[in-house]
């Protein structure tokens, strides 16, 4: 797991979010709300890649709720 608190669009993202442990897909999901939040600020609207993998990790979170 990366230390950076970013996780930019060129960062790697993992293919199958049902593999990551609960404690890395939270880790992931800090890091991808940084870059959202960062993009809207520095460039006025978040990149897609962003915003899908936001899109990502909030439908695992509400997958592992169902469970």
């Amino acid at each position: 797991m990366s230390d950076k608190l970013h996780l930019t669009p060129e960062d790697q993202f993992p293919a199958d979010l049902e593999t990551v442990p609960d404690h890395e897909l939270q880790v992931l999901d800090s890091q991808v709300q940084r870059q959202l939040d960062h993009e809207v600020v520095v460039d006025g609207e978040p990149n897609p890649e962003t915003e899908f993998r936001h899109y990502e990790l909030d439908e695992e979170f509400n997958d592992r709720d169902k469970r």
